[in-house]
């Protein structure tokens, strides 16, 4: 694959010599452990409010809600570090330009806020794709090569902004999910332009630990298509995520498809609770046959029974679950990547989905994320549970309202070895 890298080759080769005229390359500074995903958005603002300072700042939008105490209860749960997902869009937008500057200013302040409070942190550059409100999302700053090169504009800024914090405490990470390269040549696409991120994040940000992710949303697949050997730099980890399986984790969600919108209620692990899972099963078929568009009805029911098909039994779920991290951790054994140097971004189980009366058991996501967090750290990955508030909430469901705490209580009853 290392032939198809001459996007990375030439930014990468001018960030070497500038790497070594500023006191040569260093290994990963920053370790992450356990650790918890904020909020993107709580209101989600529409962009032709983005002008006034009151809708935006502080920014990111968590610090509206969370203070000194709300951070300590993460510290004292045993988290060690927090993936704070920062919008770019309004960087970006002609909107709130006039107090750009602010923006950097109060994402620094949350920065420091959190180090404050005892935990790490990284800053993570979260593009979501495009909606009605907004006048980009990540695809097009992926495929518009104008906005793509403001995008790098943004990557050294916010490099700058990060680059005298103590990188054992600050890491910043790229662009999460970028949705290209799931297809056909795509993958290449990305390969240069991650080279040309990286290189902006590094000529702002000598001693600061790089997160590096793969194309297609981010997962197991999108990062065993990197030749990390391509990237010259020790300074960096690399991220994937993973909602795996699909069926069980991301029920109800109006966001993800005409599919998994319809099915709510399958328990897990789906063996262990037989009954759930019939009557989950039979209110979700009925769903489909009334509510389906009349056309697509036949698949979805056929494409439920193959998903359930997948995870019915102990050894099928196990495998579902596994695989990627297996992905993952051939990868690793390939190029010789530390599994220390490697972190499992995102992962979680939705609780309630907005506007839908049906709330997963708070012991069902408990059990799901523990199995998850068994495998990270079983194959020495560090990890990032989403999220804190929200659909996937671990804390505080909609409204600022508290969730259940299994979860918490869960990560508090880990024990003390960590990745």
């Amino acid at each position: 694959m290392a032939n198809k890298k001459l996007g990375i080759g030439r930014f990468a080769a001018a960030v070497l010599i500038f790497a070594f005229s500023a006191g040569g390359l260093e290994a990963a500074t920053f370790s992450p452990g356990r650790g918890v995903n904020l909020d993107l958005w709580d209101t989600w603002p529409d962009e032709a409010d983005w002008g006034r300072r009151d809708v935006l700042l502080p920014y990111p939008e968590w610090r509206r809600k969370m203070g000194t105490e709300d951070l300590a209860l993460l510290k004292a749960t045993g988290f060690d570090f927090l993936r704070m997902p920062v919008d770019p869009i309004p960087f970006l937008s002609p909107k709130s330009a006039d107090f750009r500057e602010e923006l950097f200013s109060s994402v620094l302040d949350g920065v420091r806020n959190i180090n404050a409070a005892g935990l790490k942190v990284i800053v993570d550059l979260h593009p979501i794709p495009r909606g009605a409100d907004r006048f980009a999302g990540v695809e097009e700053i992926l495929r518009d090569e104008s906005l793509f090169e403001r995008y790098l504009d943004l990557v050294r800024d916010m490099g700058r902004t990060l680059a005298e914090e103590d990188p054992e405490l600050v890491a910043f990470e790229l662009m999460n999910e970028p949705v290209t390269g799931c297809e056909g040549t795509e993958g290449e696409a990305w390969d240069s332009q991650l080279g040309r991120l990286f290189a902006a994040a590094r000529s702002s940000a000598p001693r600061t630990t790089l997160v590096l992710t793969g194309a297609c949303w981010g997962g197991a697949e999108g990062l065993a298509a990197i030749n990390p050997h391509t990237i010259p730099d020790d300074n960096v980890l690399w991220g994937f995520h993973s909602y795996a399986p699909f069926v069980l984790t991301s029920q109800g969600a109006l966001w993800a498809g005409d599919f998994i919108r319809y099915v709510t209620g399958i328990p897990y692990p789906p063996y262990a609770h037989r009954a759930e899972l019939a009557d989950a099963l039979e209110k979700a078929r009925e769903r489909i046959r009334n509510e389906a568009p009349f056309l697509r009805r036949a698949g979805m029911l056929a494409y439920l029974d193959e998903q359930i098909a997948l995870v019915d039994t102990e050894e099928e779920l196990a495998a579902e679950m596994a695989a990627p991290f297996e992905t993952v951790a051939a990868w690793a054994r390939k190029y010789d990547v530390d599994p220390g140097d490697i972190i499992l971004s995102e992962f979680g189980m939705i609780r309630q989905e907005y506007q839908n009366p049906t709330i997963m058991p708070a012991q069902w996501r408990a059990a799901y994320m523990r199995d998850m967090i068994e495998q990270a750290e079983g194959h020495g990955f560090s990890w990032s549970i989403w999220g804190y508030g929200g659909a996937f909430g671990i804390v505080e469901e909609f409204g600022g309202r508290r969730a259940e705490d299994d979860v918490l209580k869960m990560i508090e009853g880990l024990d003390g070895t960590r990745p």
